[in-house]
Order: structure tokens, then C-alpha cells, then sequence
């Protein structure tokens, strides 16, 4: 699928998978739109980028509609369509399920999971109307195989893989598109901006040194060439979900191993 004259919205666009994702659209030749909740960040990833003259930065914070809704009326009245929309905005919780934060899961979902259903019923209407477009959900391994001390960010990105799918399903016959993107783990500041509880423990292997934003990216772009339902970055993640598939208890005794 060529880009040329296409438009890609990104939501947390100001750094990491987001900045990297908007590059990628970029240069393979679409106008983009970087939205975060700190405009002023967004410029700046903006300028990193380049192709000021089919770029744009707004302020989007996506768990509020009435945001969302501006960012999408700016944009049609700028680019007169909408392609692409790419829910990237999230962050992480690192606490145990026995003490996290009431306040703070829900704070986590309102940004992780339902700022993205909003924006999938924001722009569906857009894409129906145009006859067509693709929404692309930044999920993550997490979404497969549950991370303890993570488990509120996974639940976020299970029910993320959920709704994408589903949706996928209920709008086959629109020529709206609904692919997945789940990394594994990814050097990004994602683990410095995680919100923190009492319990701080990890379970990441210190062997693991993580793939780059820009490999997400260019498997995010390859995705949407090649209209997938899911795209599993690296692809020996593939193997590690499938092996928890097949024998969680192996998995779960390694995860409380490195628990730490």
C-alpha cells in the first residue's frame, strides 16, 4: 500500500515508538500528525523528523474525547482526510495486583485502553465515509503472556488485543482495517515513566537488552503494507507466546525466578 498522499495520525507521538512510528510514515512519504498531551514535546519530535510541510503537532490528551474530537476536526480541515490512525499513547504501572493503586488503574486504563476505543469511534465515521482506512493499536507481548508487577499494564494491552480483533471482525466489509502491533521489550524512557507503587519488583531478564523504537516502527510500516491482523516484534516473541500457550505453568515458575 503506497503512502504518497496519505494521512497518519499517531497518539504519544512526542518520543519513543511514537516518534519513531511517525518518522516511518513520514518518510516513506505521508503527511503526519504527532499528538501528545505536551505539545511543545510534539514540536520538538516534529522537528526531528522533518517534512515540515506536511507535518503537524497538536495537543491531544486521549482520555478525553472532547480532545480527541478537536484533533481530528484540525486535521480534516488541514489534510481534508484521515488514512491512518495509530493509538500509541500508554504508559505502565509497576506494583503488585494485592497493592496497586485503585486511582492509579484506572488512570492507566482511561489512557491505555479506553482513550484508544475513543479514538477508534472518533475516526470510524471519518474512515466509513472516505471508504476505507486502517487503525493500528500499540499493544504489546504483555497483551499474550501476563507480567507480574506489571499485570495492570498487561490487562491494558489484553483487552486492547481484544477490542482490535473484535473490531477488525466487525468492520471487514467496510475496507477499514484494524491491525495489532505487539513488541516485546523495547529500549525506550517507557520503564523510567511507568507510575510506581509499593511494590517494586521486575521481572525482565538483565540479558535482555530489548529492540529499538525504530524496529517497532518498521514493523508497524510493513504491517500496514501488508494489511496483517497482527504483528509480533521480534519474531522470536512468536515462540515465546505460543510456549506460554502451550505450557504456562514452565513460564510462570520462570517469571517467579526473576522476579527481583
Amino acid at each position: 500500500m503506497e503512502l504518497q498522499g496519505k494521512v497518519v495520525v499517531v497518539t504519544g507521538a512526542s518520543m519513543g515508538i511514537g516518534e519513531a512510528i511517525a518518522k516511518a510514515f513520514a518518510d516513506d512519504g505521508a503527511s503526519v500528525v504527532l499528538l501528545s498531551r505536551d505539545v511543545a514535546r510534539a514540536e520538538v519530535a516534529r522537528a526531528r523528523i522533518g517534512y515540515s510541510e506536511r507535518t503537524a503537532a497538536l495537543a491531544c490528551d486521549v482520555r478525553h474525547s472532547e480532545e480527541i474530537d478537536r484533533v481530528l476536526a484540525l486535521t480534516l480541515h488541514h489534510f481534508q482526510r484521515i488514512d491512518v490512525w495509530v493509538n500509541n499513547a500508554g504508559h505502565g504501572l509497576l506494583d503488585s495486583v494485592a497493592q496497586m493503586d485503585m486511582q492509579a488503574l484506572h488512570e492507566l486504563f482511561e489512557t491505555n485502553f479506553f482513550g484508544a476505543v475513543s479514538a477508534m469511534q472518533a475516526v470510524i465515521p471519518v474512515m466509513r465515509q472516505q471508504g476505507g482506512g486502517m487503525i493500528i493499536n500499540i499493544s504489546s507481548v504483555a497483551g499474550h503472556i501476563p507480567l507480574p508487577f506489571h499485570a495492570a499494564y498487561s490487562a491494558t494491552k489484553f483487552a486492547l488485543n481484544a477490542i482490535g480483533k473484535a473490531a477488525r471482525v466487525e468492520l471487514k466489509n467496510t475496507g477499514i482495517h484494524v491491525l495489532t502491533v505487539c513488541p516485546g521489550y523495547v529500549r525506550t524512557a517507557f520503564g523510567a515513566n511507568a507510575a510506581r507503587g509499593r511494590e517494586l519488583k521486575q521481572v525482565r531478564p538483565t540479558s535482555v537488552r530489548g529492540i529499538s523504537a525504530e524496529r517497532v516502527a518498521r514493523a508497524t510500516l510493513d504491517g500496514y503494507k501488508q494489511q496483517k491482523r497482527e504483528v509480533i516484534v521480534p519474531w522470536t516473541m512468536h515462540i515465546a507466546v505460543k510456549f506460554y500457550q502451550l505450557f504456562p505453568a514452565l513460564v510462570e515458575r520462570a517469571m517467579g525466578r526473576m522476579a527481583g
